[in-house]
């Protein structure tokens, strides 16, 4: 028997074919959540850090954004909920109340997403959360009167 005749596939190639896979998907992921405001982002990290931008993007939105157990709104609930529990992710708060808006939440179901955390986050938490979303829905009524 020739043990030299079968060719394994290459298992660097496969691999980078996979993370090539996992980032396009993502990519795709955060266009269709995020639109240009994740894409400034990830091109804000390039400079810095841009291995943690291919992360967030792998990861984040090619791994775990794409699983079907959530669509994306109840993704995006769980999001500002959480971020907004932080209590220190203003920028981010931001971005995914955006995000929210552009998968189908309504501005009454972000703001009682807010209030639902005054429960669990505290009252600053959620004032903060709340004064985050006047922001953002401002900007939005701005981009759409320009419009």
């Amino acid at each position: 028997m020739d043990i030299g005749t079968h060719a394994e596939p290459n298992k660097r190639d496969t691999k980078r074919d996979h993370k090539q896979d996992r980032y396009a998907q993502g990519w795709q992921k955060l266009k269709e959540i995020d639109g240009a405001a994740g894409e400034k982002v990830v091109a804000a990290l390039a400079p810095i850090a841009p291995d943690f931008g291919r992360l967030l993007i792998e990861f984040g939105f090619g791994d775990i954004y794409s699983r079907p157990q959530l669509d994306l709104r109840a993704r995006e609930i769980a999001t500002i909920a959480a971020l907004a529990a932080l209590g220190n992710a203003q920028p981010q708060l931001k971005i995914h109340i955006e995000a929210a808006l552009n998968v189908g939440c309504t501005r009454d179901e972000i703001v009682e997403v807010f209030m639902q955390m005054a429960l669990y986050a505290g009252f600053p938490a959620a004032l903060n959360a709340l004064f985050a979303a006047r922001e953002v829905f401002a900007e939005c009524e701005v981009a759409e009167s320009a419009d």
